[in-house]
């Protein structure tokens, strides 16, 4: 008798893999599926961009609450499982990482590139003629963004033109009005530790301190860095002091032993410790005599320790964080030490201050030192709930990045939609010059960059039939005309002060195109099957739940 085959049951591309795998193919499977989810993601983000933007509650899987308009929260906090939605989240985090701004924009114009895609191709445009287009488009962007109208901030130490940079950018992440107040406060910190060579300017400088309790106008700027905690002992106040930093328990080891003592006479008993506590102090004087005024550790600091220490005088801070105490470490130029006794002249750091004091009945120490090459600032940042502190937090970044940003590049274009809308005109004249059949596509290319002011309107409430057809006459005459939300007129971008950051608006379009060709380029998705779980037989009611999951998918 011959032997069964294994191809005599072949059954098509699925029976090559195991089972378990889902494999999608075609247009309606794939790109159309992919579209739809893009837009779905892209409609969730557009609804906040913008000052007057809508904000998202989320929870997320640990029950944090998030009170955000912050697109890189809600992509990070959200558990996106869509591999092609996926490709967008990691353009927006790189957007993220490297400017710090405009995640919004990124995820907003990348839905709409999406779905302009999607409609060309069931139109019957080939996927490669959409993606030739959009090739060329995005280079001409390039160009024309070369060309714009730009303004340019001569001085970045100047408090009012780093407050006009940084306003727009926090703007949109603030209830209405805080950025008047906030802004400034961001930008004092920022020029307080630029350095002599302004592109060198390390954001890790301006630190934050949340401090629960009072309103967001209690909020300051203190030069150097402040810890939210007290010292150990009574010392409370040092000037130029050297700087020891431990990352170890600052105590003597006892032995490791079940043994049971037994003392006969009261001299035993006095005697016990004598010779841990002659070690202790021998440890702390040769501190002493190495300079050290003040030492930090990342452990505990036994009472005998602290007896000492008090004794001779010296500062003792204790923070039970690394990531804090190498801070510490960072803003006083020590090296963290993993051994107990004197540093050497190399591994000690030094503070032009170090002293208590006190907010809103909160202990806090102030570290300051004036290094041209080390100087510290910290905001110290008041609110009524730990939620309101960490989207402060978030904003001050941002602030931050955006300044940091400008030290690289001090060139801005007009904003409130008017380089996008001036993007958009550009790219579809220059689509009617084209005459192969990719014009469509830079054509749509063109028409995505709408979405912005489009999205601005909307979301301030005006009526965007009347408003959009105002704002491209007006920008076809001048491009820097733009939308002013405060009273729904079309006006000069620059009068009113709302700039968008030239290079950092490059990167976004420059992430979001990215992602969206490599995505369109996509005509078969292969999923296998997740590992571990329970075995899903056709009565148990996950195996239902993951089919409904996949007829959606």
């Amino acid at each position: 008798m011959q032997k069964q085959s294994y191809f005599s049951h072949y059954g098509g591309f699925n029976n090559l893999l195991k089972s378990g795998y889902r494999h999608y193919k075609g247009k309606a499977q794939t790109l159309m599926k992919n579209v739809e989810a893009i837009s779905d993601m892209a409609e969730m983000t557009r609804t906040s961009l913008g000052p007057n933007g809508m904000k998202k509650y989320i929870i997320n899987y640990l029950d944090k609450i998030f009170l955000t308009k912050d697109a890189n929260v809600m992509a990070t906090e959200l558990e996106i499982n869509h591999p092609a939605v996926n490709v967008l989240v990691d353009a927006l985090k790189a957007q993220n990482a490297e400017q710090g701004d405009l995640t919004n924009f990124v995820v907003t114009f990348g839905g709409e590139l999406m779905s302009k895609a999607g409609n060309l191709v069931s139109e019957g445009v080939h996927v490669a003629d959409v993606s030739e287009g959009y090739e060329k488009a995005f280079n001409y962007s390039m160009e024309l963004l070369d060309k714009a109208n730009t303004h340019k901030v001569e001085d970045v130490k100047n408090l009012t033109e780093a407050t006009k940079i940084i306003k727009p950018v926090i703007g949109s992440k603030l209830a209405h009005g805080q950025e008047t107040f906030l802004a400034p406060l961001i930008a004092q910190a920022c020029i307080n530790v630029v350095p002599t060579q302004i592109e060198k300017f390390d954001v890790d400088n301006v630190r934050v301190a949340k401090i629960l309790g009072g309103s967001l106008m209690k909020s300051e700027v203190i030069k150097g860095m402040l810890v939210v905690r007290k010292t150990e002992g009574v010392v409370q106040h040092a000037e130029n002091c050297n700087v020891a930093v431990y990352n170890c328990e600052f105590q003597t080891k006892g032995a490791e032993t079940n043994d049971s003592i037994v003392f006969k006479t009261a001299d035993e008993l006095l005697n016990y410790t004598k010779s841990e506590e002659e070690n202790m102090e021998k440890i702390v004087k040769e501190i002493v005599d190495s300079g050290v005024k003040c030492i930090i550790t990342g452990g505990a600091i036994s009472n005998m320790a602290i007896h000492y220490l008090d004794k001779y005088g010296i500062m003792a801070l204790r923070t039970m964080s690394k990531f804090e105490l190498r801070r510490i470490a960072k803003s006083v130029g020590a090296t963290l030490l993993v051994r107990l006794g004197a540093p050497t002249k190399e591994e000690m750091g030094y503070a032009d201050e170090i002293k208590v004091t006190e907010i809103s009945s909160q202990k806090c120490i102030l570290i300051r030192k004036e290094s041209e090459n080390n100087k510290l600032s910290t905001i110290v940042l008041r609110g009524n709930t730990n939620d309101m502190l960490d989207n402060l937090e978030r904003v001050v970044n941002c602030g931050v990045n955006a300044y940091r940003a400008v030290c690289k590049s001090p060139l801005f274009v007009a904003g409130a939609g008017a380089i996008d809308m001036y993007l958009a005109e550009q790219i579809k004249q220059y689509a009617s010059t084209v005459k192969t059949l990719d014009q469509y596509a830079i054509e749509a290319f063109g028409e995505a960059f709408d979405v912005i002011p489009r999205t601005i309107l909307e979301n301030s409430g005006y009526n965007v039939n009347e408003k959009l057809p105002t704002l491209r006459a007006k920008n076809n005459k001048n491009p820097n005309m733009g939308i002013n939300i405060e009273n729904g007129e079309i006006e000069d971008a620059f009068e009113i002060g709302v700039y968008d950051h030239l290079e950092t608006k490059r990167w976004a379009i420059k992430h979001a195109y990215n992602a969206i060709k490599t995505i369109i380029k996509i005509d078969q998705i292969i999923v296998a099957k997740p590992a571990g779980g329970p075995k899903m037989g056709p009565d148990n009611p996950m195996a239902k739940k993951q089919k409904l999951e996949e007829e959606e998918f």
